[in-house]
């Protein structure tokens, strides 16, 4: 019984950990994103695309080789999706989080060289010792 209630009890700081949390966040919000990216793509990009080239859906597009089917459209829809997916990431997440940590980077080194300008009078204090160490 004690192991079984060490075990459980190791189980539950596991569940409770931080990361495993943040981790099964992040899955949910990229779930829910995949389909808005998604329904950019079908309901949004892929009309673009007909418009201008004339096919809608690409599904559609295969070859047929000793009876076998290759369906190279459904991976042209993929490929889409995949760069569409990758440009929003890009542009929505990577450069502005780009864009925060440069600027926290830049605030903590004015932060560090505010620290490091010396005040005149500690500096004439220091002088004043280093002579008087000189003298002695």
């Amino acid at each position: 019984m004690d192991k079984i209630a060490v075990t459980l009890n190791e189980f539950k700081k596991f569940l409770i950990r931080g990361n495993v949390v943040d981790l099964a966040v992040a899955v949910m919000i990229g779930t829910a994103f995949t389909a808005v990216v998604t329904s950019l793509v079908k309901d949004i990009i892929t009309p673009l695309i007909a418009a201008i080239g004339g096919q809608p859906d690409f599904s559609g597009l295969t070859f047929t080789v000793n009876n076998s089917k290759f369906m190279y459209g459904s991976f042209i829809n993929a490929v889409i999706a995949f760069v569409i997916l990758a440009a929003v990431v890009f542009f929505v997440v990577i450069k502005p989080v780009n864009h925060l940590m440069k600027l926290a980077a830049r605030r903590e080194a004015q932060e560090e060289a505010k620290e490091e300008a010396v005040d005149p009078q500690l500096e004439l204090l220091r002088e004043i010792r280093d002579e008087l160490k000189k003298r002695k």
